[in-house]
């Protein structure tokens, strides 16, 4: 007697369904760790980013932002950034938005106050985290008491076009070099696409956090680019220019021949599993499994 008289042709034909749908049904991928990072402080930039204080406080808010892209679906979970403190400072609040590049998320017909939108980040935010709530603080990094930025972009030193090449503050600054972590509360899920990163922190004495730079283009430790991308350089903007960006290197620093810088940061997380189309073998073995099961059962039945 043959399998096909031992199984009704109704359930021939749903197992044949069944092993087809095994064979080529999308399974999931299994999530790859993911990390980026634009390398450690190279002491030639320091770049205010505060949220703005309590009313009447008078403290603005600045933003200062640096890109990074993502290949494919990934949840960013953390996230470290260098900067300065005053060593009678303490941090009180962090706040992490992101941003797309321009033109999204704006309005590419207005008439802008600064010398070019192209590649800045765009007019508002898409998404946030703030402490306590939405991040929290991991840890604070004490990375040398005594470092030295050789330029700054302080508070009152960004202004609209024509007058933005100020040169920048044009001398040192010194302060603690603290390497600041935190942890998403709720990740950033983020599908492929080239964002900025902009951390904000605010010091309970009023005075300003100043994001260092880092090298332009990334080197080890760093993380390269993919191919593909261009990395683009660090844009700051205050509460009076919003919602337009400056570059800090070639509109703030300006000069013959402008430099650019990163921000020194780094993200941490995971790509969200995709599909793999056809399940191959496993889905073949899973349907024949079913096949030989059912044919035992109706043997069974007609013994």
């Amino acid at each position: 007697m043959t399998l096909e008289t031992l199984i009704p042709l109704k359930a021939r034909t749903g197992i044949a369904a069944l092993a087809f749908a095994a064979v080529v049904m999308p399974l999931p991928a299994a999530a790859d760790s993911f990390f980026f990072s634009t390398g450690n402080p190279d002491g030639l930039m320091a770049t205010t980013t505060r949220p703005s204080g309590p009313s009447g406080s008078g403290i603005q808010e600045t933003e200062t932002g640096d890109d990074f892209v993502l290949t494919q679906q990934t949840s960013i979970t953390s996230a470290t950034f260098t900067g300065l403190i005053p060593s009678t400072a303490n941090i009180t609040g962090v706040v992490v938005e992101l941003y797309h590049v321009f033109p999204n998320d704006s309005n590419a017909t207005r008439t802008p106050n600064v010398p070019t939108r192209a590649n800045s980040p765009s007019d508002v935010e898409f998404d946030s985290r703030a402490s306590p709530s939405g991040l929290t603080i991991s840890s604070i990094m004490i990375l040398n008491p005594n470092f030295t930025a050789q330029n700054a972009v302080l508070p009152g030193g960004i202004h609209p076009s024509p007058f933005q090449t100020t040169g920048g503050l044009g001398f040192a600054v010194t302060g603690q070099e603290v390497r600041i972590s935190v942890t998403f509360t709720s990740p950033f899920d983020l599908p492929a696409d080239h964002y900025f990163f902009v951390p904000q922190v605010s010091l309970s004495s009023g005075d300003t956090f100043l994001w260092l730079s880092a090298p332009r283009p990334i080197v080890p430790p760093g993380t390269a680019f993919p191919p593909g991308f261009t990395d683009l350089q660090t844009w700051v903007r205050d509460e009076a220019l919003q919602p337009d960006w400056l570059r800090v290197g070639t509109d703030i620093v300006g000069g013959t021949t402008p430099p650019t810088f990163n921000a020194s940061f780094s993200l941490t997380g995971e790509t969200v599993p995709g599909p793999i189309v056809g399940a191959g073998l496993p889905g073949l073995i899973l349907a024949c499994g079913a096949l030989l099961a059912l044919a035992h059962r109706r043997r069974q039945l007609v013994a």
